[in-house]
């Protein structure tokens, strides 16, 4: 039985008739055994709650035994990296920053919010689609309406706005409206290098997050080191000089609408490194608000075609340094070598002329000052086809230039497949191969650096490349003076930086039209300079599609009166910047 049952009365009757006739107080006995209850009570609780304790005690000491074993398993095991996101977690994470080489910001993320409207919730419709075509211009208030009475529980808005046009949209007051948390892609400084950059877009979205990808330029070519969420406290960190690509651009946009261009492209790229310090394209676009591809026409007419890597055309006389290079690196010529430069050259029905009569022979440095077509193509056949195509394939003419950008693979040069005589002579002068001016650049860099191949990146902090030697230094030094020589003598004359010696080679091709012929009239004109000429540091390639100078007599679409003069203006601009100071030639030393 249990100690309720068996619990002793306070007054027991028989104890109580035999202390009443013994005369003693029987209220003694009562107070007795409430004594005796009590503590009886008092020991039955003490041991029940240290039974409790105990229990609580030996609780505790096995967890921290199992944390302890686990601590202890994990400080043995081996380090690792995160693994990747769960499908429902990386749509929350967030994009590293994109910075350019001095660590200022080109990208990042701003939170915002999407508007969706659920149909079931709306309390006014046609007033609710009446002011929301009102925030959103683009939007029509007669079919906001229809989609939203058509039976439909759910419809985007918006799937991110600004913050005064979600104020505007909680404003209308409407419950139907509803806003979700999301973020979104911004790049603060608007058009200014948008090619380079190339844009985001969403992926899995839903009403409270959305994924950020990358659709073009290094956000795609970058999309999962972007998107890792091990290195989204690491911004990616760009060769570009932002204040330099700044600088650049406003200048190619005002030659351009000086000289009634249909577009342009600018280069500048470290001979040593490959970092291109400058890449743009005109026109442009704004990232932030990426337009779509364009459905039909040329590719070339589209903002987003992006004209400095894949824009592939022949680039005229700025190829004829390479010929010579390579004659001269081949024991064939030397600077002084005379050259018949009678003509035109025959070949089946084609003539070869030049430009001008510049008499009857040429020394090998005047072929170049001059521009030459006979004189270049005269020095061409000494070398051959194959020879000269396996040097050209040595510059990285004869494939895509292998760039941080998804759109440098459509810059895949175009050659004929049977390399012919004739073909060994148009492309000595630049017709007959097309190539970007990605190309143009990494070669002309090898002349400026001493002879070695160089890969344009768009990673900062990269070391000088100097492993891949494409021609002796005394040849990339004869060819680099002679390259002085057509900005001091010859068709570069407008090219002169005061204090910073600027060589180079020109370069006008006519333009093909969507069916292959030449069109009339129509060439994009190149220069191809190096600077400073005694102690290169940079190439900087300017191309303009279609350009004209229109301020004499007669339009002049030639190299030397439209590309030179904005190349100039480009040098002068950007040299203090990359912190250039100048330095004075005397008449001698030119």
């Amino acid at each position: 039985m249990s100690e309720m049952t068996q619990r002793k009365p306070l007054r027991p009757l028989g104890h109580i008739l035999s202390a009443r006739a013994n005369g003693e107080d029987t209220r003694l006995i009562e107070r007795q055994n409430i004594r005796e209850r009590s503590s009886s009570q008092t020991e039955h609780q003490r041991q029940h709650v240290q039974g409790r304790l105990f229990v609580l005690g030996v609780s505790f000491l096995c967890l921290f035994l199992a944390l302890g074993v686990r601590i202890g398993m994990l400080s043995a095991s081996e380090p690792t990296e995160p693994r990747s996101q769960r499908a429902g977690a990386s749509i929350v994470a967030q994009r590293a920053n994109i910075v350019d080489r001095e660590g200022r910001l080109l990208a990042t993320n701003m939170d915002t919010y999407s508007l969706f409207v659920e149909t079931k919730h709306l309390v006014d419709p046609k007033g609710t689609a009446a002011a929301l075509a009102t925030i959103f211009t683009e939007l029509d208030a007669s079919k906001l309406l229809r989609d939203f009475t058509d039976g439909r529980k759910f419809l985007w808005i918006r799937r991110k706005m600004s913050p005064e046009q979600m104020q505007a949209a909680h404003d209308i007051g409407d419950p139907g409206l509803r806003f979700g948390p999301r973020e979104m892609r911004l790049y603060p400084n608007g058009t200014l290098a948008a090619h380079v950059l190339g844009g985001a877009s969403f992926g899995r979205e839903g009403v409270h997050a959305a994924e950020v990808i990358g659709v073009a330029g290094v956000e795609k070519t970058f999309d999962d080191r972007l998107r890792d969420p091990s290195q989204s406290g690491q911004p990616l960190k760009l060769s570009i000089d932002l204040s330099v690509q700044a600088a650049v651009e406003e200048v190619l946009l005002g030659g351009m609408t000086l000289l009634n261009a249909k577009g342009a492209a600018a280069i500048l790229m470290d001979v040593h490194t490959g970092e291109l310090i400058s890449l743009a394209s005109l026109p442009d676009f704004d990232p932030n608000n990426r337009p779509r591809p364009p459905v039909n026409g040329q590719a070339e007419d589209s903002t987003l075609f992006n004209r400095a890597v894949q824009g592939v055309y022949e680039l005229g006389s700025t190829f004829k340094i390479f010929a010579v290079a390579q004659a001269m690196e081949m024991g064939f010529v030397t600077p002084e070598t005379i050259v018949d430069i009678r003509g035109p050259i025959r070949w089946g029905k084609f003539r070869i002329k030049d430009y001008r009569n510049y008499g009857k022979e040429l020394s090998v440095s005047k072929v170049i000052v001059k521009s030459s077509n006979i004189g270049t193509a005269r020095i061409a056949t000494m070398m051959g086809g194959e020879n000269q195509k396996a040097f050209l394939g040595s510059l990285g003419f004869l494939e895509p230039i292998p760039l941080e950008m998804v759109e440098a693979g459509g810059g895949k040069p175009l050659y004929p497949s049977n390399w012919s005589e004739l073909s060994t002579m148009t492309i000595s002068y630049g017709h007959g191969l097309s190539a970007t001016p990605l190309h143009l650049a990494a070669g002309y860099a090898s002349i400026a650096n001493g002879g070695y191949r160089v890969k344009p990146t768009l990673l900062a902090d990269q070391p000088v490349q100097k492993t891949d030697r494409v021609m002796s230094a005394s040849v990339a030094e004869a060819s680099l003076k002679m390259l002085r020589k057509v900005v001091t003598e010859g068709t570069a004359s407008m090219a002169e930086v005061e204090g910073y010696a600027v060589a180079g080679k020109t370069g006008t091709a006519d333009k093909p039209g969507p069916q292959g012929a030449y069109e009339e009239d129509k060439v994009i004109g190149t220069f191809a300079s190096i600077f400073p000429a005694y102690d290169p540091k940079y190439v900087l390639v300017v191309a303009l599609d279609e350009a004209e100078d229109r301020s004499g007599d007669e339009p002049r679409r030639t190299a030397g009166w439209t590309a030179v003069p904005v190349s100039a203006e480009i040098i002068g601009r950007i040299a203090p910047l990359l912190g250039l100071a100048p330095r004075y030639e005397t008449a001698s030393k030119q």
